[in-house]
């Protein structure tokens, strides 16, 4: 179905002094239209350069801005993996160190020491 198969449905369907309003209003539009803009009314309807081109200015600052977010998200999502890995190597470090102390105090024997140790390189 067409713009014209719909246009023409609504247009059977209004009662004829409605049809005629509207006829009439598009008339008008068409006429001021087209003696402000010209041929250009017929392509782009009232300004719709103008509006297209601003809207494009928008549209390439709102780019500018989301990749300047992006770009501090990728450094933010850096540095947490940065922490991440330091806090982690810290834990790490202390586990080791509480495993020897473990021993020391006779907790843990030698078997599970070496176990524990085990665990912690294969992190």
């Amino acid at each position: 179905m067409t713009g014209w198969d719909v246009l023409s449905d609504i247009m059977n369907n209004l009662p004829p002094i409605a049809a005629m309003l509207f006829l009439l209003a598009a008339g008008i539009i068409f006429a001021i239209g087209f003696s402000r803009h010209g041929l250009n009314f017929i392509k782009y309807g009232f300004k719709q350069t103008v509006l297209g081109s601003s809207l494009e200015k928008r549209f390439d600052k709102l780019e500018v801005k989301i990749e300047a977010i992006e770009a501090n998200f990728y450094k933010l999502e850096a540095k947490i993996e940065a922490i991440e890995l330091n806090h982690f190597g810290h834990l790490k470090n202390y586990l080791g160190i509480l495993n020897g102390v473990l021993l020391d105090q006779h907790i843990i024997d030698n078997e599970t020491k070496a176990r524990l140790d085990n665990e912690l390189r294969g992190m």
